[in-house]
């Protein structure tokens, strides 16, 4: 059962009167079941919709849709499907006490992977969910491969009812469903000669595996270190030579890479990044591959959009990760604009030094290190460190910390965002809190669209 969670006034849902609260019970006599079967079912010119209003009425709605006119319809947050596996890896389990409680919630949804790109292993799937996906076409999926080996996978996920993934692809692949795929390496597990296993037996798959990324693991301070511990440098540059060596081989035969590292890898492994041009059009991006060289490619395209910035000083916020990697960055913007880029790297506070993504930096660890710094003209924050209610991971909101600070700052996904769309000479009278709420909304192109799913957030 789905319910209306609201209705805008020029669509047709408006025009029908759905109130909130409303319970969508079929379409054509098909039950709905979730927000797959609304999208899905009233995709048609004309289509019969039963429903339940708030009062307990029982309505039924024969209604024809104009080409490129919208339902308008807001359903409730669906129920997330959970995860059974329980990987020593498992970043959710890394959690510390006292979070939100969203981000305790360990989702393996399919219909998550098809609208929002989320990872899934595809080991809670029913009959039923398999005829939907071939149905539907909810392609592609992505999907968290890790071992190609059913012993290994199983060991990995914990999981002793995994499926053998190789045909479970196999059988999706025939009906025209294409996946992305990840490994998330594991040293002395699905590393060595068992990834280079993994990597030929998903390129046996032929062109419906469209690309697998091999990402290091990641661990907090909080995470089973006494199970699971992070590779080394070595075993990164190997890892890259299988990475490489699969690449090549694609090349040829394929016309792309069709295997990568992600930057994390490359970063550990103390080897350069590829060009641009090698990630194609970085359908991995938002697993941290090529996100530097994404970064780099949205600067040159907005280079004649961007704003005279001289005598202006502007910090950038940044995790340990990509410290090293942003000052070519910085310098490609300052050439352009002429204002002086000063990097500011933050420590993870919450979930410990090893955690150095920019994406889960916490409020508190941001103010601690601009608390202090009425030099800055503006200060761009990662846009990625906020949920859709702009709320960092540990609890502060995005407004709460602009009012704590002695700085303007503005939420930023790639810097031009801001610098073309938002004011920046701020007045010193302008309330903090309303410049970032301001410079969130002009923001919004690159954002995985989370409020559909109340405050889940993605994971890899």
């Amino acid at each position: 059962m789905i319910r209306v969670q609201s209705v805008a006034p020029d669509s047709i849902g408006g025009e029908l009167r759905l109130a909130p609260g409303t319970e969508l019970l079929a379409v054509n006599g098909r039950p709905l079941e979730d927000f797959l079967d609304w999208e899905f079912l009233t995709a048609d010119d004309r289509f019969l919709l039963a429903a339940r209003l708030p009062t307990g009425e029982a309505v039924e709605y024969d209604i024809e849709r104009p080409e490129g006119l919208p339902m308008g319809v807001t359903l409730e947050p669906p129920r997330i499907r959970r995860c059974g596996n329980h990987c020593d890896f498992c970043f959710v389990d890394g959690n510390p006490d006292g979070l939100r409680a969203p981000l305790y919630i360990r989702d393996d949804d399919y219909r998550l992977s098809f609208r929002y790109g989320n990872f899934a292993t595809l080991t809670n799937l029913k009959p039923w969910d398999k005829e939907r996906i071939v149905e539907y076409r909810l392609s592609p999926l992505y999907v968290s491969v890790h071992a190609t080996d059913p012993t290994i996978r199983r060991w990995l996920l914990r999981n002793p009812e995994a499926p053998d993934i190789i045909p479970q692809l196999g059988w999706f692949a025939e009906r025209g469903i294409a996946f992305h795929t990840q490994v998330v390496l594991v040293p002395g597990v699905n590393d060595g000669v068992e990834l280079e296993r993994t990597l030929a037996a998903l390129y046996g798959l032929g062109p419906a595996v469209l690309s697998v990324s091999v990402v290091p693991v990641a661990l907090t301070e909080f995470s089973k270190h006494g199970l699971v511990r992070e590779l080394t440098r070595d075993e990164c540059r190997a890892a890259l030579t299988a990475v490489d060596r699969m690449a090549t081989r694609a090349l040829a035969e394929r016309g792309g890479p069709w295997c990568y590292g992600a930057d994390d890898l490359y970063l550990q492994a103390g080897e350069p990044l590829p060009g641009p041009a090698w990630y194609g059009d970085f359908e991995q991006r938002e697993n941290g591959v090529g996100a530097v060289r994404f970064l780099q490619t949205r600067i040159a395209a907005a280079v004649e959009r961007l704003p005279d910035l001289s005598g202006k000083r502007i910090g950038v916020v940044t995790g340990r990760a990509m410290g090293p990697l942003m000052p070519q960055v910085l310098a490609d913007v300052a050439a352009t604009t002429g204002g002086r880029f000063e990097l500011v790297v933050v420590e993870n506070t919450l979930f410990g030094s090893s955690v150095t993504t920019a994406g889960l930096l916490p409020g508190a660890a941001i103010e601690r290190a601009l608390g202090d710094r009425r030099d800055l003209d503006f200060v761009l924050l990662p846009a990625e460190a906020v949920n859709d209610d702009l709320v960092f991971v540990d609890d502060v909101s995005a407004g709460e910390l602009a009012e704590r600070l002695p700085c303007p700052v503005h939420l930023s996904y790639d810097f031009a965002d801001v610098l073309t769309e938002c004011g920046i000479d701020v007045p010193a009278s302008t309330p903090q809190a309303d410049v970032m709420t301001r410079s969130r909304q002009s923001n919004s192109v690159f954002r995985i669209p989370h409020s559909a799913l109340g405050d889940v957030e993605r994971k890899g």
